[in-house]
């Protein structure tokens, strides 16, 4: 086995020799998301009302099983059976360092990630670590726990100073590890400063992007430590906009670089726009989509990775009778969304491995405690939208519309002004992110807490031994699909 490298438009072993990563994303887990493990808000929203619960002691014990069972070495040799060959490993800062103490290594903080690590490697796996949380958020999405829609991280030096540290405190940790791929720095960054009206700001109403500027530090920073291992770069606007990079990365500006898109494909959603069925039209969309977002790279011979990518699945007790039908549909999305990537010979990071029940490979068991204990709270946080991912919002449409329609009607005039930063929020997306997945949520997280009232050490990790591989449900279409294609 060898370092791997970017060469051209692939990626090569120390030989030239062309390694495909096909793999998945280890969500969930040392970045907890609650559509994956089933709490309302951000990680250190649920951390935090926890330890009010339990105790620190107890609610740290919990979390540190949660972290212990949820990857193991049953989930590496299951993987692997699969003929998948790579996890990205999404990371929380908060697992490295505290914002009441920053740029101080917490003692513990690589051991679950070692642990992982060397797992994946004894079942000859490649991993990538994805930091999926920067210090002050670098998105005003909830996966990078920052619990605003403001991305701070771009309004103060001092977070970016904090992650340009990180980086190397990684890269001196993990610089001659020859099973990691490489370093993911940051996850779907959403940057505004590149956003502005053509009558106040430069060309097509773009500005100067900080994101590159960050990249540089970041890019230099890990280079002077670690000049190995490949650098996975996404786009703006989470990992979609790839066209206020610096022509110059081709001579060598960001070297043994991957560009990394996200290919979601609005067919795998509850809002697509009709069950897919594999027509003309409809793959055509899925090839243009997919298209689009690499065109910049392709303009330029970089090397393209597709970071995530994937649908999420109906649940009967959740979506009706018609579930299954709807999931053959989705599944069909996946097999025309892997002939699109095999015929480019892609490598892939498929979004998800593990999860109660909603995206990932295999799921918690509606049989184990945890789900038991939080089947009726699951059920209403459903019902009320609570989350923003594959959201279904048909119940609770009547209670943020008059927001949408007063703002619409009332507060501008001007149609220039209701487009606001990312573009890819419309005015009823930006309502009810706000509105539901942070108001709203943000209400939940006590109950959520409280289900754990009077537990001791025990109960508590028969809880979070509800994530273990062996009291999990595969998904078997997905995984049959995954095989074929690995």
């Amino acid at each position: 086995m060898s370092f791997l490298k970017v060469s051209g438009t692939q990626i090569v072993n120390e030989q030239g020799e062309e390694v495909m990563l096909k793999g998945a994303g280890l969500g969930g887990w040392m970045l907890m998301e609650n559509f994956i493990s089933g709490f309302p808000g951000c990680e250190y929203q649920i951390r935090e009302a926890l330890s009010d619960v339990l105790g620190q002691s107890k609610a740290d014990f919990f979390f540190d099983k949660y972290l212990e069972h949820f990857f193991a070495d049953a989930d590496a040799k299951f993987f692997r059976s699969l003929g998948l060959n790579c996890i990205r490993i999404a990371v929380n800062y908060r697992h490295f360092e505290d914002d009441a103490k920053p740029r101080v290594l917490k003692s513990n903080a690589f051991a679950h990630l070692d642990r992982v690590i060397s797992i994946c490697a004894a079942h000859s796996i490649y991993t990538v670590i994805d930091m999926h949380s920067a210090p002050g958020g670098q998105s005003g999405g909830w996966h990078c726990d920052s619990g605003t829609h403001i991305a701070n991280f771009w309004r103060h030096k001092d977070f970016q100073d904090r992650l340009v540290w990180l980086w190397e405190m990684i890269a001196e940790k993990y610089k001659d590890n020859k099973w990691i791929a490489g370093y993911n720095l940051i996850n779907e960054p959403a940057d505004p400063s590149g956003w502005g009206r053509t009558d106040v700001g430069g060309k097509d109403g773009k500005r100067q992007l900080e994101l590159v500027h960050v990249y540089d530090r970041l890019v230099e920073a890990v280079r002077n430590i670690d000049d190995k291992h490949i650098i996975f770069l996404d786009g703006n606007t989470f990992a979609a906009d790839f066209t206020q990079f610096p022509d110059d990365v081709a001579e060598g500006r960001w070297s043994n670089a991957a560009f990394s898109i996200h290919d979601y494909a609005i067919y795998g959603f509850p809002n697509s726009p009709g069950l897919y069925v594999g027509s003309d039209e409809q793959k055509e969309r899925l090839l243009k989509t997919y298209e689009r977002k690499r065109k910049w790279m392709d303009e330029r011979g970089l090397c393209v990775w597709n970071g995530e990518w994937g649908p999420v699945y109906a649940r009967k007790e959740y979506d009706g009778e018609n579930w299954d039908e709807v999931n053959k549909a989705r599944l069909k999305v996946v097999r025309d969304q892997l002939e699109i990537y095999n015929k480019d010979r892609l490598s892939w990071s498929i979004w998800l491995y593990k999860d109660i029940g909603f995206q990932g490979m295999v799921h918690v068991s509606q049989e184990t405690p945890y789900m038991k204990l939080f089947k009726p709270f699951l059920m209403r946080k459903h019902r009320l939208a609570a989350d923003a991912w594959g959201k279904d919002d048909t119940h609770v449409k009547y209670a943020y519309q008059p927001i949408i329609d007063l703002i619409k009607t009332e507060v501008s005039n001007e149609p220039q002004n209701l487009k606001l930063y990312p573009p890819t929020w419309s005015v009823e997306e930006r309502v009810t992110r706000i509105a539901r997945t942070i108001l709203l949520a943000e209400f939940m997280v006590q109950e959520w807490a409280d289900h754990f009232r009077g537990m001791g050490e025990a109960e508590l990790e028969e809880l979070a031994k509800s994530f273990r591989f062996e009291n999990c449900v595969e998904r078997e279409g997905l995984n049959r699909v995954l095989r074929e294609n690995a």
